[in-house]
């Protein structure tokens, strides 16, 4: 990225500003092309439309970025390049599909695993000495603990272990893992970055050569290459993050304090309040918090669940990062059974904060 800023460089990177070029990269809709040309197949060789969007998140990053079919498929090149018989350190509760891809290759003897408080730091520093593998997941989901990724990626290591960061809900506009000593920081760019709801997108971002070699060369021969239409939604999107982020983080922050103060409600978890066990830790190296905060209704989980039913503007429905306000009781969700059971994980979006809290409110009765 040049010196300009972030919110510039996402709306004015992977332009051609060739004359009488349209100004936005057209979806590409191709899988060949006329030779002799080093753009062969798309397959290999990507799109124009997929160049763009890799030299857009690329420079966000601070380095250089490979899209994705999604995020899972992205984080699944990190894991797969690992041999047989390896270490890897992972949160305790980490996303449950990623929590799938370890636990399947922890059943078929692939590697050993470390699960591991991401709030204890002394402990990840130490893997680093053991394990070819530690992947983080900061903020963590749905828990939102802060793991504190200077300390633990600039650390000493041996050559032998990759640090790799889950950096889905902060997005590179509230931290850049590779600047702090990460090998490769992954994004379901299905959340903040394409930002609608419309689209499943991965990226992975690396300043090593040869690390961007091999997950080009494994992304080829397991076929998870992004289509035209979604790299072209990803790129729209992206455009509008640092406005949307803006908005969603300070709703975030207000409905947070809100909620923390209402008796009707026994904890929340976002790192921006000072109650939150990491907040030091995330004010620290963060340029903001977040706009997903969990909380825990009083009473039994089933009257999460009813909370989550009464929402009449907030949307009842999974993921997150889009405009709009979601919310979903995680607990009941295959593989999240460790999670609290009355949990609410509430991605919070771009509306009208007083219209969001009307409606907690009355859904919380």
């Amino acid at each position: 990225m040049t010196d300009r800023s972030p919110d510039t460089w996402l709306v004015a990177a992977g332009r051609t500003r060739t004359p009488g070029e349209p100004l936005n990269v057209a979806p590409v809709f191709a899988s060949n092309f006329y030779l002799p040309d080093d753009r062969l197949y798309s397959r290999t060789d990507g799109t124009p439309t997929t160049d763009a969007l890799e030299l857009l998140l690329g420079g966000l990053d601070g380095g250089r970025a490979l899209a994705f079919a999604s995020g899972m498929a992205a984080a699944a090149v990190v894991f797969n390049r690992l041999p047989v018989g390896s270490h890897i350190a992972v949160p305790s509760d980490p996303y449950h599909g990623v929590a799938g891809i370890i636990d399947e290759g922890e059943a078929q003897g692939r590697w050993t695993v470390r699960r591991l408080d991401q709030a204890d730091t002394p402990a990840w520093i130490d893997a680093l000495q053991h394990c070819e593998l530690v992947w983080l997941e900061s903020p963590e989901n749905p828990l939102m603990t802060i793991a504190d990724l200077p300390a633990i990626c600039g650390a000493p290591r041996p050559a032998t272990t990759l640090v790799a960061v889950d950096s889905t809900f902060a997005t590179p506009l509230v931290q850049r893992p590779l600047d702090y000593g990460a090998d490769v920081v992954m994004h379901s760019a299905t959340k903040f970055i394409g930002g609608h709801s419309d689209l499943l997108a991965g990226v992975l971002v690396t300043a090593n050569d040869d690390l961007y070699d091999e997950f080009h060369r494994r992304r080829l021969l397991h076929g998870a290459t992004i289509g035209a239409m979604e790299a072209f939604l990803t790129i729209r999107g992206a455009r509008t993050m640092a406005l949307r982020l803006e908005r969603a983080q300070a709703n975030a922050m207000e409905l947070a304090a809100r909620l923390d103060a209402h008796d009707q409600i026994s904890r929340v978890l976002y790192p921006g309040l000072p109650s939150h066990g990491t907040h030091a830790v995330a004010s620290s190296f963060m340029t903001g918090f977040g706009a997903v905060l969990s909380f825990e209704p009083t009473g039994p989980g089933e009257r999460a669940s009813n909370v989550c039913a009464r929402v009449e503007l907030i949307n009842h429905a999974t993921s997150l990062g889009g405009v709009e306000s979601t919310m979903e009781r995680r607990a009941v969700i295959p593989g999240q059974e460790r999670i609290p059971p009355s949990l609410i994980r509430m991605s919070v979006g771009c509306e009208q904060v007083d219209d969001l809290w009307a409606d907690l409110s009355q859904a919380l009765g």
